[in-house]
């Protein structure tokens, strides 16, 4: 009777339902029931997204780390975290020495597991982070990202994961974040592996959406998958994951040796989990994502990114439709903007050359797909805006992609001078750990136990600078504040906070909060530490393309620019990071810069005016 063991996937259960992480209390209070379920061996504590919106909140994600897998080691389950091999932990590549650091950081916290993956199954991104990780001493999981395509095929996972077994991999994960694997070619990829590897550990990963979960798992375990992952009630299927329950008593019936579950643990958890709900993460989780939908099976979406997909959704819808009521078009209701965005997502998947739709591809294939019906809708072209990071990816910057680039895209960077690249990925990022090692120094900030600061802010450091100022957490809980005053239907109670003031340095930020359709007052950039004083607010307006968050720079290796500073025709002057993609914001014509209006961090809408140049 072969054993099948289980997974916890507590933090993809989260990041698939929604935008927002527990707190690190909300953390330790649930961990002692989880080990008392008696089910898991191993529990998914942290990676992927989980630093980042911990951040994103202003707590300190290393904290939560560590404590988070405490008790998890003491109860001897192992933990494990989601790793994007050249991307670390973030939707863009990190140099060497960041990559090394991580996984230093990352077993010294507690992690025993990182399972490594690359959106393009590149092994030229994988296999160094199978040597850094296990020099680290963490087990190396190497990750097949599951797709369903022409070039996707049974054959095509077998030698990848014979590849990665060779260089040393400990493990092989099927990755199949968006559920779309079927069975039977699952089946064949997992038994493929195990004739050549009888001993190697294969752990299956999978999403419940789509709604072939269940016979996948299945399949892979007859055909002898190791471990499976699972999620619990009230984050299981949907989006999420197959429910610890139905995936044992499967198991069980089929003959599989499998770990009985403390019911009254489960219920406690699931208590737990929905008073997490109530307090804050539940107004971040969009209805639909508790649905299963089969219409994810053409475009292939992960359920890993359809929680923050649904959140961006309604952002872009309300942006969409305000711009249609002032041009006196019909709005669209969700359901449209969705099946829009899925066949586009459909049409545009085999132009950009088959990138496995996980993150940070699968944002990249859709957010250039909700650009482009978003652009034609407003009576543009298809492909008439183009992100920098989606640029790099066709370009093959981080990596080679499995298909052809269509000719339309490859004259498109022919005429905007852009060149396609067959290089190592890791030749494009070069070190920088010393300059943020030195921009820390300045700050007056401790690089942390076993430099776990430094990484933070090398990997994050929009985010790490917003939490250090207290600026994410005000923003935070000033968009939480407006939407429970939106769901309780409040215009604009007089309870709730006008403004929220934040202390940085000695120079205080007061940030305006608004509810409703009421709109927040201007916030006044402060004279020495945000955005250049507006003085001369002569010249022409750069307006913002699309709604986002505005930034000066988006990485150390960029200097910012300021009043007075010569312009030239194609400078970049700034960034609208949207949907987790930083757009550039270029010059388009040469001049001398006389006005920055708004700061890095802050919010901004189409066609507010972001700079002021006196054209030459």
């Amino acid at each position: 009777m072969k054993e099948v063991k289980f997974s916890l996937v507590f933090r993809d259960m989260w990041q698939s339902a929604g935008k927002y992480q527990p707190r690190v209390d909300q953390l330790l209070k649930v961990a002692p029931a989880i080990i008392r379920m008696g089910c898991f061996d191993r529990v998914e504590t942290n990676g992927g997204g989980f630093e980042q919106v911990n951040l994103l909140y202003g707590e300190n994600p290393n904290r939560a780390v560590r404590e988070w897998t405490k008790p998890f080691h003491e109860a001897g389950i192992q933990t494990h975290m989601l790793d994007r091999a050249l991307n670390g932990l973030r939707m863009s590549p990190c140099p060497k020495d960041l990559r090394q650091l991580f996984y230093k950081v990352k077993k010294a916290q507690g992690t025993d597991i990182t399972r490594i993956f690359c959106g393009l199954n590149d092994p030229r991104n994988v296999i160094p982070s199978i040597e850094y990780s296990k020099a680290a001493g963490m087990i190396a999981q190497a990750s097949l990202c599951i797709t369903h395509s022409p070039i996707h095929t049974v054959d095509y996972y077998v030698g990848l994961a014979d590849q990665f077994i060779k260089a040393g991999a400990d493990e092989i994960c099927l990755k199949d974040m968006a559920g779309i694997g079927r069975p039977d070619t699952l089946g064949k990829i997992t038994a493929g592996i195990k004739a050549a590897h009888p001993d190697i550990t294969i752990q299956y990963h999978s999403h419940a959406g789509p709604g072939f979960c269940m016979a996948s798992i299945l399949e892979v375990c007859k055909n002898g998958c190791d471990i499976v992952d699972c999620g619990m009630s009230p984050l299981s299927w949907g989006t999420g994951h197959a429910d610890i329950i139905a995936v044992q008593e499967m198991l069980k019936d089929a003959g599989f040796k499998v770990k009985e579950i403390n019911m009254e643990a489960y219920m406690e958890v699931r208590t737990l989990i929905q008073e997490m709900m109530d307090d804050f993460l539940g107004y971040y989780i969009p209805k639909l994502n508790h649905l299963n939908n089969s219409l994810l099976v053409k475009p292939g979406l992960p359920g890993g990114m359809m929680g923050s997909l649904m959140t961006d959704l309604e952002e872009n819808l309300a942006s969409l439709n305000k711009w249609k009521k002032k041009n006196g078009q019909p709005e669209l209701t969700t359901d449209q903007l969705l099946v829009k965005l899925f066949d586009e997502v459909a049409y545009v998947w085999p132009k950009v050359g088959y990138p496995t739709l996980v993150t940070p591809f699968s944002q990249y294939v859709k957010n250039l797909a909700l650009t482009n019906v978003i652009q034609m809708e407003k009576g543009r072209d298809r492909w008439s805006m183009i992100a920098d990071n989606i640029w790099d990816m066709i370009l093959g910057k981080a990596g080679k992609l499995p298909g052809e680039v269509d000719p339309v895209l490859v004259a498109l960077a022919d005429e905007q001078e852009r060149e396609f690249m067959t290089t190592d990925p890791q030749a494009n990022f070069p070190d920088d750990l010393d300059v943020y090692r030195e921009k820390m120094r300045a700050a007056g900030w401790p690089t942390g136990e076993d430099d776990e600061e430094l990484f933070e802010y090398s990997m994050h450091p929009a985010q790490y600078e917003a939490y250090k100022s207290g600026k994410a957490k005000a923003d935070f809980e000033a968009d939480l504040a407006k939407r429970k005053a939106a769901e309780n239907a409040v215009a604009a109670p007089a309870e709730m906070p006008k403004t929220v003031t934040v202390s940085l340095n000695g120079q205080t930020y007061k940030l305006n909060v608004a509810y409703g359709d009421e709109m927040p007052e201007p916030t006044v950039a402060p004279s020495a530490a945000g955005a250049d004083a507006i003085e001369a607010l002569d010249g022409e307006d750069v307006l913002a393309p699309l709604e986002g968050k505005f930034y000066r720079i988006k990485d150390a290796q960029e200097v910012a620019k300021y009043v007075g500073d010569p312009i030239k025709k194609g400078d970049v002057l700034g960034y609208i990071e949207a949907m987790k993609t930083y757009n550039a914001i270029r010059a388009e014509f040469d001049g001398t810069l006389t006005a920055i209006l708004f700061n890095s961090g802050d919010p901004v809408e189409e066609d507010d005016v972001l700079f002021k140049i006196n054209k030459k």
